[in-house]
């Protein structure tokens, strides 16, 4: 046999050859079909118009005819050209990327047909006759199991997978077998080398101290860069579902850093992971015992009637709720709010909407809720963590299963991916409520409709300008949902939106000089965001600068900077980042 011809996927130009590829070949294609076809008729019992299923249905065969008879012709081409023919153009999907793919003429149409199976399932359940949720929820699942079928994903029909087999004597499958192993015992698909970091080693290093504890949270205050000050500190809410040195990930990127460095005096939240002895803590708990414990806190240690505070998240909507139940109770503590990518309406807010009805929420609250028959339970970290890879499939499950598992390459090290594995678990109770009075029921943003801390509540009553910030390509809060924060408040508003995703989108330095945002033309903030945007403007760069120069504008005149941390009654107690943080789900 040829090297080229090996190269190919069939043993030769011979009949017997011909013979041998469109053997392998059909057995391949009845392979990959047998799950799809399952599929098909899972999604044609679903009410598909007539009409639309038999274009599908023609369409398709068509188009598997054409690429059976190409993948034929290409089998009897002379050797010479075999790897080479204007009927098999490259792959455009980067799953099969690597040359193999398309050198090997199996592998190829394999890969093809694949691909025209996955756009025809896409194109079926496009079609469901159904309500708009349900269809998406169909298009959701096609899509998990197109993502999951990729011949990439399985080592008999990956030939980059094989070939490094080969090539390594089978080094490269013992490895992966290693790996799998110590996967199973996390517990999770590793996206990262997470031996390479320690939280206050080389990530969250930032120089500070914690300057107040109690068992929901730390609170920490850091250590100024500048010889003075702003007179009003910055208390930034991180999520409570993350750690929060998302903002503090290297001193290159970190907004907590970025803030000292403008002469802010900042503290921020570092919330407990809550264990078995925080099962019946609920959302009261989260608003009264810590974010307006930390408003409090950090208004008694700056000596300052009022103080700039940020959100970013479910920090924002949980800092938002607290000013609601302050205000409420007659006091406006904030000088100013700036809500990072954060959901106050919840009419709309993309795929996670997919999980939310309520039967659904009825579930969580009778197995993890107060009600519980076995009595309230912990959400762990971990379930919260495969949820969102899934949200991105590609990217963050099947990508590393391919890598690790298929190829024996033990992932890089990556600090964002190591926060991102870093669970953190929530409490039952405290979910529940979350779930059913934000996204089933949309509560928040209706003044008087919920009572939180014994107060009824109206984010409207927050009398402080509010910063609000969206992402453009934000998967988990779609920027329209950020956008509608402006709509809620009374205030002054100011929204920014700016390039890529929930994280990178945020995580955007000004000197890395990427990216871009857009403003809006004067302070028009219309009810429809495609209106904002038509009169918006472009600008390159980070939104941080934006940001920070309104930020200045609320924090009061220069004065000098503190010599130590904490005061009036509040010593430092630790060093940042605080044992809270380096709790493991």
């Amino acid at each position: 046999m040829s090297a080229n011809n090996a190269a190919a996927g069939f043993p030769g130009t011979s009949v017997h050859g011909f013979e041998h590829w469109a053997q392998q070949a059909q057995q391949a294609a009845s392979s990959l079909s047998h799950g799809f076809g399952d599929a098909f008729k899972q999604l044609q019992a679903m009410q598909i118009p007539p009409d639309a299923w038999s274009q599908l249905q023609s369409e398709y065969i068509s188009q598997a005819s054409t690429l059976w008879n190409t993948a034929l012709g290409d089998a009897q081409a002379p050797a010479a050209t075999a790897t080479a023919t204007a009927s098999t153009p490259p792959i455009k999907d980067r799953r099969f990327a690597d040359a193999s793919w398309n050198d090997n003429r199996l592998a190829h149409f394999t890969a093809q047909l694949y691909l025209l199976n996955a756009k025809t399932l896409q194109r079926m359940a496009d079609q469901v006759q159904a309500d708009d949720k349900t269809r998406a929820r169909v298009r959701f699942a096609v899509q998990q199991f197109v993502d999951a079928a990729s011949p990439s994903n399985f080592l008999a029909l990956n030939p980059e997978a094989q070939q490094r087999a080969l090539n390594t004597q089978g080094e490269s499958l013992s490895r992966g077998l290693q790996l799998l192993m110590a996967d199973v015992q996390r517990g999770h698909v590793s996206q990262t080398d997470e031996s390479a970091f320690e939280v206050g080693r080389n990530v969250a290093t930032t120089e500070g101290h914690v300057v107040f504890e109690n068992e929901f949270f730390q609170l920490l205050e850091y250590k100024p860069l500048t010889a003075k000050v702003h007179a009003r500190p910055l208390l930034m809410v991180p999520p409570c579902i993350n750690k929060y040195y998302i903002l503090d990930l290297q001193p290159e990127n970190s907004l907590i850093r970025y803030a000292v460095a403008q002469g802010h005096r900042t503290f921020v939240v570092s919330w407990r992971n809550p264990d078995a002895e925080c099962v019946h803590w609920t959302w009261d708990d989260y608003i009264g015992q810590a974010a307006i414990k930390a408003i409090e806190v950090t208004r008694e240690i700056a000596g300052t009637d009022t103080i700039n505070t940020l959100g970013f998240c479910v920090g924002g909507t949980i800092l938002a709720t607290a000013l609601a139940v302050l205000a409420a109770r007659g006091e406006q503590p904030a000088e100013s709010v700036t809500l990072l990518t954060t959901l106050i309406d919840f009419s709309s807010n993309g795929i996670l909407d997919l999980f939310i009805d309520e039967q659904a929420v009825q579930l969580r609250e009778m197995t993890l809720g107060d009600q519980a028959v076995s009595g309230p339970g912990l959400l762990k970290g971990q379930e919260l963590a495969t949820t969102f890879s899934f949200l991105r499939p590609n990217d963050l499950v099947w990508n590393y299963v391919v890598g690790n598992y298929l190829k024996g390459d033990a992932p890089p090290a990556f600090d964002l991916l190591y926060w991102n594995g870093d669970a953190t678990n929530l409490p039952g109770p405290m979910y529940c409520w979350y779930l059913r009075h934000t996204y089933l029921q949309n509560d928040l943003r209706i003044p008087g409709q919920l009572t939180v801390c014994g107060e009824k509540i109206d984010l409207g009553a927050i009398q402080a300008p509010v910063y609000i910030y969206g992402s453009r390509e934000d998967h988990i809060v779609p920027w329209d949902a950020a956008y509608r924060s402006t709509q809620v408040f009374k205030g002054k508003k100011r929204f920014v939106l700016g390039a890529s995703g929930h994280i990178a989108g945020v995580i955007n330095p000004p000197e890395k000089k990427k990216r871009s945002h857009w403003l809006g033309k004067g302070a028009a903030l219309p009810a429809d965001h495609q209106q904002w945007l038509q009169s918006a403007t472009e600008h390159p760069g980070s939104w941080w600068t934006d940001w920070s120069q309104w930020l200045a504008g609320h924090a009061g005149p220069q004065k000098a900077a503190p010599r130590k941390p904490g005061g009036r009654g509040h010593e430092a107690i630790e060093p940042a980042p605080g044992r809270y943080v380096k709790q493991r789900a």
